[in-house]
């Protein structure tokens, strides 16, 4: 079955802490291996000196993970980080940000993601981050 951005979008309001939610992403495309997910600005998320918290980024990429996980499984499954592993390579003001996930090993237990963070604005890379999560379901 293919996902569609309205299932995954779902799959966000279903199965994320309301805090996850208040950050206000949306799913903006699939593929079999992959999922990107816009983080809208908000001065609410935003650090002394105008800047869009590590915090918010972080919690996008681990996001966009399982997101990127259930549409090349079909559906949600049960899962949970292992890891995350981020850097910051440049500040994101008044922009919103496109995460997309990419797994580059899905296996029946594991999944291993590489996110992309980019200031929709500039197209510039604002933060990487790897992902690994146990599948348990």
């Amino acid at each position: 079955m293919t996902m569609t951005t309205a299932d995954a979008d779902k799959i966000l309001s279903a199965n994320f802490a309301p805090w996850v939610l208040e950050l206000g992403l949306t799913v903006e495309a699939l593929g079999d291996q992959r999922a990107v997910l816009r983080l809208p600005w908000s001065s609410a998320l935003a650090r002394e000196g105008g800047a869009l918290s590590g915090q918010a980024l972080m919690a996008a990429a681990d996001t966009a993970t399982v997101i990127a996980v259930s549409a090349a499984r079909g559906g949600f499954v049960p899962m949970t980080t292992v890891q995350q592993s981020t850097s910051f390579q440049r500040a994101v003001t008044g922009s919103d940000v496109l995460v997309e996930a990419v797994l580059t090993k899905l296996g029946r237990r594991m999944a291993f993601a590489e996110i992309a963070m980019t200031d929709a604005a500039s197209g510039e890379l604002a933060a990487k981050a790897s992902t690994v999560y146990a599948l348990l379901g």
